[in-house]
């Protein structure tokens, strides 16, 4: 079943958050992750959410979603978003 990583980002260092962007993709590959949401246009439909920056990522399965998230590849990204932004993240699972 597939998972999912969906990502509410406000961005603090514009500049320095450019070097996450660059960094994230290639640790993507390994684990079978891809972007299918990756900081387009955010329309509020209904309620008060309206993030500044979304993202979803999609992986095979909740277990190649959390070993991304806990990989080595992925620590340095996660370390510079960490310190460039104000994020709230959840995985979920697909049906």
């Amino acid at each position: 079943m597939p998972a999912y990583i969906v990502v509410d980002l406000e961005v603090l260092d514009r500049e320095r958050y450019e070097s996450y962007k660059l960094l994230v993709s290639p640790t993507l590959e390994s684990y079978s992750g891809r972007f299918l949401v990756r900081g387009g246009k955010v329309e509020t439909l209904e309620g008060g959410w309206s993030p500044e920056r979304f993202v979803i990522l999609e992986f095979p399965s909740v277990e190649k979603a959390r070993a991304w998230w806990d990989s080595p590849e992925y620590e340095k990204a996660k370390i510079i978003r960490q310190e460039t932004a104000r994020s709230r993240i959840i995985l979920v699972e697909g049906v």
